[in-house]
């Protein structure tokens, strides 16, 4: 019997008796890290006789305060979140809808409207660096008493560290924006993917022998531009393939050599795939960067190198690297 789902909830006013009670962990979980399972396997400790829960926002509270930023998320959706927390025995998850209106609640009005009247908390747990409120001038002593004037419990838990520092969304973000998605890797307990629709393009791909799967990043962190090894899984839907998981080669850019203007996006080639993928939902696990963007004077080197991409990465699989290696 496979793990179960959390229950999302995403009306923090409109909460189940059935959702209340529980020993809830704050925060925005982008990318659902060692650092963020450090702290849900702490509080769970703390109150064990409670279920255990998240709250945490959508969209991230960044790009409501920054829209004009560029995509920056290490997940896009409360169902990709839901898929790495079971795992660590969480029943709820919380998804509150960061709006402006939300951004205004005072301190005081998050804790008494939010955790205690709405979602009827038992016991709290966040990072000793969370901050929460009206232009976040809460922090986790003024969050102790107010918590405590209730009597219910708080723990603070200090982050998780390795020899470079704490474990954050932001190294996750900078080692793949640098191309390092095995450092990535090292810092989520398995390889960064992203989860799409495969779009229709412009076939080129296939009269180049290599037809692509590709998603558009959409609001995903876009990764150093290149050539990927990667390995993608398919639904579980009944089409071509359903269920498998297959290696292959990404690319990951604007296309340089065809210069079509499309935004930046994902190609995937699968290997010794045949059948239709269009308009399916697959994930893509980015697991080594073969090279940088570039690009080719001809169609002709475009395919050449792509031929050389291909086969560097058959032979990185066939060292064995993958049975290292944990897909979710």
């Amino acid at each position: 019997m496979g793990t179960r789902f959390p229950a999302l909830h995403q009306d923090w006013r409109h909460i189940p008796a059935t959702a209340k009670n529980c020993a809830v962990a704050l925060g925005n979980f982008d990318g659902v890290h060692l650092g963020h399972q450090y702290l849900l396997t702490k509080l769970a400790r703390a109150c064990p006789s409670a279920p255990l829960a998240v709250v945490t926002f959508a969209p991230h509270p960044k790009g409501v305060f920054r829209p004009q930023d560029p995509p920056f998320q290490l997940m896009n959706t409360g169902k990709e979140r839901a898929k790495y927390f079971a795992p660590l025995g969480v029943e709820n998850i919380f998804e509150i809808a960061f709006t402006p209106e939300f951004a205004n609640l005072s301190p005081e009005q998050f804790v008494e409207e939010v955790l205690i009247k709405s979602l009827g908390v038992k016991h709290v747990g966040c990072g000793t660096d969370f901050c929460f409120g009206h232009r976040r001038l809460g922090n986790v002593d003024l969050l102790g008493k107010l918590l405590g004037a209730h009597g219910i419990g708080l723990t603070d838990i200090e982050a998780l560290h390795d020899s470079e520092g704490p474990i954050s969304s932001t190294r996750v973000r900078r080692a793949l924006q640098e191309g390092y998605p095995e450092k990535a890797m090292s810092y989520l307990g398995r390889p960064w993917s992203l989860s799409g629709k495969v779009l229709h393009g412009d076939k080129r791909g296939r009269l180049l022998g290599f037809p692509t799967a590709n998603v558009a990043l959409g609001h995903y962190i876009e990764p150093a531009r290149g050539a990927y090894i990667c390995a993608i899984k398919l639904p579980d839907d009944g089409g071509d393939g359903a269920g498998k998981t297959y290696h292959g080669v990404a690319n990951i850019g604007r296309r340089p050599t065809i210069n079509d203007k499309v935004q930046s996006r994902i190609e995937a080639h699968l290997f010794d795939f045949s059948g239709d993928l269009y308009g399916r939902e697959i994930q893509i696990f980015l697991l080594n960067h073969l090279r940088n963007e570039q690009r080719f004077e001809s169609l002709n080197a475009l395919t050449t190198q792509i031929n050389a991409d291909a086969q560097a990465a058959k032979e990185w699989f066939q060292l064995g690297k993958m049975t290292e290696i944990s897909l979710l």
